[in-house]
Parts: C-alpha cells; structure tokens; sequence
C-alpha cells in the first residue's frame, strides 16, 4: 500500500483554530450574561447552576428549545446577521414564562459547513442581547463546522433554556373561568413564525431584500422583515407578580399556529375565547402580507401573531394592576377579549372582526 501525503482536519474543511478564536471572541459576550447562580463562563465541558444562589427554595424546573425557523434564509440572502440570536432567545425564553418560569440559562448550537466567524460572531452577539433582556445566563454552546452538510453561506440555530418557578406558583392554566379577561402585548412584526410563507410572498412579488420595504420606506426589507421577536419574559413575570396569587391565570405565546392555534394551548377543553379583532393595532407589514402577498384572510391568524406576540389570562379584578405592571415594563397593551363557555358548535377561537381590516 502507497502512503498517501499528509491530510489533515483543515484538508477536510474544519478549521480548528477558527473555532478556537471564536470561542475567545464570544468569551466576553457571555460573561456580560452573568446572573445570580452563574458565573457565564465558557471552556469547560458542561456548565453548572446554583438554584440555591439563584433564589429559589422549592424549585420546579422548566425547559424550552427551537429554532428560528426559515427566518434564518432571510438573514443570510439579506446579509443581516446581528438579530437572529435575540429571536433565537426569544422563541425558548417566551416559552418559560408563559408557565411563570424565570429563565435561568441558555445554551446554543451553530452549525455550518464552513465556519465564518465574523457571521457567527454577530449571530452569538444577538444571543447574548436576548440573555441580557431576559436575564439570563450565555453559560456554554456548540459550534459546528460540518462540510458537506450545508451550502455555502448557509448555517443553522438552536437553542436551549431552562427556567425555573416555585412549586405554588406554576401556571398550568387549570383555573381559568368564563369571564377571565384576554390582555394581548404588541408584537413588533412577524417575529419568528410564518416566514416560508413570507419567502414566498417576496418570491411572488419579485422584491429584493435591499430595496425600501413596501410598509415601511425607512427600511430595507430585509431589516423591516429582521426585527427581532420581542422578549416578553421581564414584563410578565412583573405582572404576574402585580396581580397577586391567582390573578394572571395563564399566558399564551402566539407563536407558529398564530392566534388561533396557540390559544387554546392555556385553558380548558370547555371553555373559548372570544377576540375583538378591532382592539388592536396591527403592524404593517401584515396588511401588505394579506393585501400585495395575497395570502388568504383566514388564514393570517392561524399563521402569523398579527399584532399580538403574547396573551395573557387575567382575572377581572387583577386586570388593573396586571396592565400597569406591564405598561410601567414597556409593553403596549390591548384588552382584546375574554374567556367565554364552549358550546358544541363553536370553535376554541373566535376573533371578530379582523379580516375586514386587511380591506381596511
């Protein structure tokens, strides 16, 4: 048998000392994560958290993974990378809220067939922004360079988070009753759902993602259709806490599945809620979506939020107080419906008057 020349992994298209500096560069983003219980620092082979140091006395743990989905495809055609990371945080952190959970730590896989560190520096950057919003720790990940698995330029995301809540003060959204008040948060766009139907949409209409967007001419369209999904973790556990035991009953993240799917998720089989789709303020580019994209009426709210990135199930007499909690953290605030009976011929969801706003 012949020897073969010398091969080594970088012949093979890894690079290991690319990976290495990226992991010195991404060192200070973490540890400007740090948060009682964590000290945020990468290296080892595991990451450890104090519960204890951290606050908690009986503990239930709660985690949370995704992805951001074909958003990333809008990234990477724009060349806008600096947002992703916070709607990766986003898309695992809203998640724990929604059961009263406060996010502790947060992990991330990167994976791509050739590693562009400045890419997945500013992709790691955004992620430390999203731990920073939702008062997390950054305390480890994976990067992966894998060639053959990707095409060029192309890379993937996924995240990780564990949150925890105090036994007595889960939301399991058991307790929800007829007469329960909806209060619905503003998102600031699409978020990070609905986006192959989005693609498709810029497909359709032959838009570059470098032109102005349509629905807003001080954007690009790729900037406007990259804002960031908006954390909501801070905000509602304020509330939750304003409202007092009992008080805010449930939370739901509209996420994939919009309004009208994501819902029925937090409160009983016998029971539905009943929107008023006048209530709220809908961004833009969700009326160019329904209008120049075509895409059917009925369908915007079983895709997409809508306007609304999170709801809330408040008691009527908690409403006051859960609002101005939520208000006073920065959220835009909606009373958009209320939890009514379900009869056998009548859906979970019901939302008024919303399709004739895309004619508006």
């Amino acid at each position: 048998m012949t020897k073969r020349n010398s091969l080594t992994y970088r012949d093979a298209g890894v690079d290991i000392d690319a990976g290495d500096a990226l992991v010195e560069a991404i060192k200070p983003l973490a540890k400007s994560t740090a948060r009682r219980g964590a000290d945020a620092a990468l290296g080892g082979f595991g990451a450890a958290f104090d519960l204890k140091a951290a606050g908690f006395i009986d503990p239930i743990l709660i985690a949370a993974t995704d992805g951001v989905g074909t958003k990333l495809k809008v990234a990477i055609d724009s060349g806008h990378h600096g947002t992703v990371g916070i709607d990766l945080v986003a898309m695992c952190v809203n998640d724990l809220v929604v059961q009263g959970a406060e996010p502790l730590f947060f992990l991330d896989y990167y994976a791509s067939g050739k590693l562009e560190p400045e890419v997945a520096r500013n992709v790691i950057a955004g992620i430390a922004e999203g731990c920073r919003q939702a008062g997390c720790a950054l305390i480890g990940g994976e990067t992966a360079e894998m060639p053959g698995m990707y095409a060029r330029g192309d890379y993937d995301l996924a995240g990780f988070a564990v949150g925890a809540v105090e036994r007595d003060a889960i939301l399991t959204g058991d307790t929800v009753a007829e007469g329960d008040v909806l209060l619905g948060l503003a998102s600031n766009g699409v978020h990070s759902n609905g986006y192959s139907l989005v693609r498709r949409v810029v497909a359709d209409l032959g838009v570059d993602y470098e032109f102005p967007a349509p629905f807003d001419m001080d954007q690009t369209l790729g900037e406007a259709l990259l804002a960031p999904t908006r954390i909501y973790v801070k905000s509602c556990l304020a509330a939750i806490k304003a409202a007092g035991p009992n008080g805010v009953k449930a939370l739901a993240h509209i996420t994939g599945g919009g309004l009208v799917e994501n819902l029925p998720r937090v409160f009983p089989k016998h029971l539905a809620a009943t929107l008023d789709g006048s209530t709220w303020d809908i961004p833009p580019v969700f009326t160019w979506l329904a209008m120049a994209g075509g895409v059917d009426a009925a369908d915007m709210p079983r895709t997409f939020n809508c306007g609304i990135g999170m709801v809330l199930v408040v008691a009527p007499g908690a409403v006051e107080a859960a609002t101005q909690a939520l208000t006073e953290a920065g959220e835009t605030v909606f009373r958009i419906g209320q939890i009514d009976p379900r009869t056998e011929d009548r859906a979970p969801v019901t939302i008024h008057g919303l399709e004739a706003r895309w004619n508006a």
